[in-house]
């Protein structure tokens, strides 16, 4: 029996992760933790008996005490409830879906308590992976990837050869504006931003895959989850999403992760690493499959990727101001405060004034991200 705790049980990657658990009759959840979807929270409680579970605000946690006063399960809040899921003493695994930064210091706490780590939560690797990694190996976790990319990646390496790794090559779908202009790109709304043409996602995530900056983010995540330099982590477009990722090995061999686009393939696969199990779902096609094709990433039109590329070779702060300034750039356009275009300048802006610090601390980490948002309340 698998026993797991979900950070962000009510979102994309929580709610696919749960929809594992119940196709699955081997996997107990032991604490869910959730943002205001309290709603949502309260179904998944009843489905699945967690003894924990967790809400943002104590406002929320006191909405749902009421609603679920009839189930034996405890509701906490704020950080500290978010805390006692990571670290849940019954849990082996904490599946790490929640959006953000906020996600580093559980991260950090399920780790000292020598839980496996379903890594969701690309954040905490881009800002804090000099800080996870040496982490996970003094404590004996395993970060176990559950992007599509990461995880195919991670698929591809299990012949036990990783040190014959010559490059990563991270596939991307490019989004729905591949191929336009910068000036193709000046009236996008919001609602064009929102329909990727092949994964459904959260709207945040989507907007990033739109812009390139997820790829980008996914590249300083690739360096610290496989031990690379971003140099050695090349971009690819695949715009079918067929082939998920790929590695190439000193003597030119490749070798790729090939399937139909399915969140549930990598959540269940770092679930019940190394065992691989049945899952139901479309299966790829090679007679009905016309074509994969390929293309280099236009990083002129797309500059966040390039960004992203910037941050991850110099390291220390300067990610956490990419990932900050993308995170509140992107919700400024959601609300529809900003252009489309605006959102890389923002990035640029940020990156330009931020002076970087080498080997950051989480409190470090954790004040930059918030002059970042400082930075820009002033200025947008």
């Amino acid at each position: 029996m698998k026993k797991i705790a979900v950070l962000g049980s009510t979102g994309s990657i929580g709610t696919q992760t749960l929809e594992v658990v119940r196709e699955n009759k081997d996997i107990k959840v032991c604490a869910l933790a959730a943002g205001s979807n309290i709603a949502l929270l309260e179904e998944q409680i009843r489905e699945f008996h967690p003894k924990l579970a967790a809400v943002w605000t104590e406002e929320k946690a006191g909405e749902l005490r009421t609603k679920v006063k009839d189930i034996d399960v405890r509701v906490v809040s704020g950080m500290d409830g978010l805390l006692e899921v990571a670290v849940e003493p019954e849990a082996e695994i904490l599946v790490t879906a929640i959006v953000g930064m906020i996600g580093i210091l559980p991260t950090i706490e399920a780790i000292r308590a020598k839980k496996d780590i379903a890594l969701a939560n690309k954040e905490t690797l881009v800002t804090a992976g000099h800080i996870i990694m040496p982490l996970a190996r003094e404590y004996g976790s395993s970060i176990l990837p559950v992007d599509s990319e990461h995880s195919a990646i991670f698929q591809s390496l299990q012949g036990g050869q990783q040190k014959s790794l010559h490059k990563i090559l991270l596939t991307a779908s490019g989004g729905p504006f591949r191929g336009k202009t910068r000036a193709e790109l000046e009236n996008i709304q919001v609602e064009d931003a929102l329909k990727h043409p092949n994964w459904k996602m959260g709207r945040k995530i989507t907007i990033d895959s739109s812009t390139m900056v997820n790829k980008g983010l996914e590249v300083i995540e690739a360096k610290w989850l496989f031990g690379v330099t971003a140099d050695q982590v090349e971009v690819v477009v695949q715009p079918q999403s067929i082939i998920h990722s790929m590695v190439e090995y000193e003597d030119g061999a490749i070798i790729a992760e090939l399937g139909t686009p399915d969140m549930k393939l990598p959540i269940q696969y770092a679930l019940y690493y190394p065992e691989r199990r049945y899952l139901p779902g479309k299966r790829l096609d090679f007679g009905a499959l016309s074509q994969i094709t390929f293309e280099k990433p236009d990083m002129e039109t797309f500059y966040g990727l390039k960004l992203a590329f910037e941050a991850g070779r110099k390291g220390g702060s300067l990610p956490t101001v990419l990932n900050a300034a993308n995170e509140k750039a992107v919700a400024l356009f959601l609300d529809r405060k900003i252009p489309y275009l605006q959102i890389p300048a923002i990035i640029q802006a940020c990156m330009e004034e931020h002076k970087n610090l080498e080997n950051p601390s989480v409190e470090e980490i954790l004040k930059t991200e918030q002059a970042t948002y400082e930075f820009i309340k002033n200025r947008w």
